[in-house]
């Protein structure tokens, strides 16, 4: 992956959580991030990971993002907000847990949010 510092929301950025690296399955390492899409007009900022098959595993988010080449799938969304209605998960917690941030990430659009590396594109 390609960091920038300017964003474009036509690139397909996304921000990752560099501590939040996950290679405990064999099978696939993934990492946090939190990116913005727009959809008929409405922009909406969404969490989630971005994950890849990488062997051996990355010993860290800066090999993992170095490694990370194939951007087809682009991250798996896990929650969604548009400013009135939220998607994802159906756990109270988690939902509070992903509107704390994604309702100031919308609201200061299109800056970094608070405590991930930004922006990264393939």
């Amino acid at each position: 992956m390609i960091r920038e510092d300017r964003f474009l929301i036509s690139r397909r950025h996304y921000a990752v959580d560099l501590g939040s690296l996950d290679t405990s399955d064999p099978d696939r390492a993934h990492i946090n991030a939190a990116w913005f899409r727009r959809r008929a007009g409405v922009t909406a900022a969404c969490v989630g990971h971005l994950w890849d098959i990488q062997q051996p595993a990355p010993a860290d988010a800066a090999g993992f993002l170095a490694r990370r080449d194939d951007g087809r799938y682009g991250g798996t969304c896990e929650g969604r907000w548009d400013g009135e209605r939220y998607w994802g998960a159906q756990e109270p917690a988690v939902i509070e847990r992903h509107l704390a941030l994604l309702r100031p990430m919308l609201a200061s659009y299109p800056a970094i949010p608070c405590g991930y590396s930004g922006w990264w594109r393939f």
